[in-house]
C-alpha cells in the first residue's frame, strides 16, 4: 500500500466511498457527501501541515500495483500531548476484508513512531464496528476501554472502545 496526499483527481472517487452509507455507517460524516465537500476537503488537506498539534491530517490509500485511491488513513497529533497521536482509516468498500487496511494501518503506525517519534498512538471505534475492532487488534494496538452509550451519534445513543499502542510495544512486534 502506497500512502499519500490526496489529490485533486481523487475528487469523485472520495465523494463516491463517502457517499455509500455502509461506508459512512460509522464515521462523522453523512451521505450524500458531495463532490463540493470531496473538493473542500481536499483542499483543506493541501493547505495543512502533517503532524501539526490537533489538526487531523488524511492520507490517500492506493496499492502499489495499481492506482487509484481505496481508501484512506488519518492521524492528529494530539494538542495536549504532542508525543502521542490518534488514527482513523476509511476504505471503499471493494477494498475492504482483503488486507488493504491492515497494511495501511501498520505503514501509518510505522510512520508515526519511526519518522514522528511518537510515544503512544490511539484509536477510536464503534463497539459494533466489529471489523475495525479485529483490524486494530490484528495491528497490535490493546483494547483499553469500553465506553458505554457515551456518546450521541447519529440519533442514538453509542458504545465505543478504545485502542492504543505504545512505540516500544510497536517496536518488539516490527522486530
Amino acid at each position: 500500500m502506497v500512502l499519500r496526499p490526496f489529490e485533486d483527481a481523487d475528487v469523485e472517487t472520495f465523494a463516491a466511498y463517502r457517499s455509500d452509507p455502509k461506508v459512512a455507517q460509522y464515521q462523522s460524516w453523512e451521505t450524500p457527501f458531495t463532490l463540493k465537500q470531496a473538493a473542500a476537503f481536499i483542499d483543506e488537506m493541501k493547505r495543512t501541515q502533517p503532524g501539526t498539534i490537533g489538526a487531523w491530517y488524511q492520507l490517500a490509500v492506493e496499492r502499489k500495483q495499481q492506482a487509484g485511491l481505496v481508501g484512506d488513513c488519518a492521524f492528529h497529533i494530539l494538542p495536549h500531548d504532542a508525543q502521542q497521536a490518534e488514527i482513523g482509516f476509511t476504505f471503499a468498500r471493494p477494498y475492504q476484508h482483503q488486507g488493504y487496511a491492515t497494511e495501511a494501518v501498520m505503514r501509518l503506525l510505522d510512520y508515526l513512531f519511526n519518522a514522528l517519534s511518537l510515544h503512544r498512538v490511539t484509536a477510536i471505534c464503534d463497539a459494533e464496528n466489529a471489523a475495525s475492532a479485529k483490524l486494530l487488534e490484528r495491528v497490535g494496538m490493546r483494547r483499553e476501554g469500553y465506553f458505554i452509550d457515551h456518546i450521541w451519534f447519529k440519533g442514538a445513543w453509542g458504545s465505543e472502545y478504545s485502542y492504543a499502542i505504545l512505540q516500544r510495544e510497536w517496536k518488539t512486534r516490527q522486530s
